[in-house]
């Protein structure tokens, strides 16, 4: 099974790559360590996560908790009993709608069992989660850092963690995704750990509210 990180190694593993790398030392020291920013194995945060796609934090709780208004036990057939409309009106664009409609119908028909994944390794979840329409690699890859804890995520499709990458690591805004993916190398096993680390920069370097 793919390695996991809980309570119990979380800061061992931050303390680990601050260790290797000056600059996640700096991040720690000037901001402290970062949250778990772990989540629930479940339909809800498969949601969540397709609300946070290519928008920012802000306007993907504002239709989170708009959802949470409508159906405070966000689950398939509670979700399945909302219309179009009532989707709209939790400021779900209509690409959204889809998605998440076509996620409860799979996990409603069988197709995705989110059980299931805890066992397999994490290319295998990243396939099984790729099924479905509207879940990408960046979705699957968040969906195995904060729901499965998975330790070696990278997802480079992530336009804050690229942005921070470059910030901390101080490189120049034309570095490529290529040329991070290689940097990023050097954090494995970790990568889940660094990301959260440098996301814990990039919040805290813009004080934005992110629970």
């Amino acid at each position: 099974m793919t390695t996991r990180f809980n309570k119990t190694n979380f800061r061992n593993i931050c303390k680990t790559l601050a260790n290797k790398h000056s600059y996640f030392n700096d991040i720690i020291k000037q901001y402290g360590y970062p949250p778990m920013f772990v989540r629930s194995l479940s339909f809800e945060t498969l949601v969540q996560i397709i609300l946070e796609q290519q928008v920012s934090l802000a306007s993907a709780k504002a239709a989170y908790h708009k959802l949470k208004e409508k159906i405070d036990n966000v689950t398939v057939s509670n979700f399945l009993k909302l219309t179009d409309e009532d989707l709209k009106a939790c400021y779900f664009s209509r690409q959204k709608i889809v998605y998440t409609k076509c996620l409860s119908t799979e996990i409603k028909n069988g197709n995705l069992s989110l059980d299931l994944l805890i066992d397999m390794k994490d290319d295998k979840i990243k396939s099984e989660l790729k099924k479905i329409k509207g879940i990408g690699d960046w979705s699957a890859d968040v969906f195995l850092m904060m729901a499965l804890q998975s330790c070696n995520c990278f997802p480079m499709g992530d336009v804050a963690l690229i942005k921070s990458v470059k910030e901390v690591l101080n490189l120049p805004n034309t570095t490529t995704k290529l040329e991070i993916e290689l940097i990023a190398n050097d954090w494995k096993p970790y990568r889940t750990i660094a990301a959260f680390l440098l996301w814990w920069a990039y919040i805290n370097k813009r004080k934005i509210n992110w629970n």
